[in-house]
């Protein structure tokens, strides 16, 4: 018996594991290797204090929402999944809340006024992703899986 036919199992067997763990890591999103997941209870907390005065503790929005108010900007919307939050990509939403929504839209070009202020200088990074994260925790996988797609497009026409 060759040393091929002795083998050929054990062989067969570490290959197949190797192109098992190969397709398996093509299938994990390449942040988690980098970045540790948000954390969604910490994000609840940091909406509550940070973001429901506005809104609403219930992501439900302020009244009126998609109506300007007297001095053309609109209240603020909901982050459920009744809102908008979920047709933008993440890098936008993050610069949204890091740099406020006036200055975000006037450097998309998007003739809006916004009265989203700025809190970069409040909250870091890692808290406004888990903010992010609770918000997205609560949405459907419908719109989920919607926003994703929207997060992908965002990255690749950069």
């Amino acid at each position: 018996m060759t040393f091929w036919e002795k083998n050929k199992l054990p062989f067969r067997l570490q290959r197949s594991l190797l192109i098992g763990g190969l397709l398996a890591s093509m299938a994990t999103p390449s942040f988690a290797f980098f970045h540790k997941e948000p954390d969604i209870e910490k994000g609840r907390t940091m909406y509550q204090e940070t973001c429901a005065s506005c809104h609403g503790a219930n992501l439900e929005g302020q009244p009126n929402w998609q109506s300007a108010n007297s001095n053309g900007t609109y209240p603020a919307p909901p982050h459920d999944e009744t809102g908008h939050t979920w047709h933008h990509g993440d890098e936008m939403l993050l610069n949204y809340i890091r740099k406020g929504g006036q200055v975000v839209l006037d450097e998309m070009g998007v003739d809006f006024m916004s009265g989203m202020p700025a809190f970069g200088e409040q909250l870091s990074d890692a808290e406004i992703e888990a903010i992010l994260a609770y918000i997205k925790s609560t949405w459907p996988a419908r719109v989920r899986a919607t926003q994703e797609d929207r997060t992908r497009m965002e990255a690749a026409s950069e």
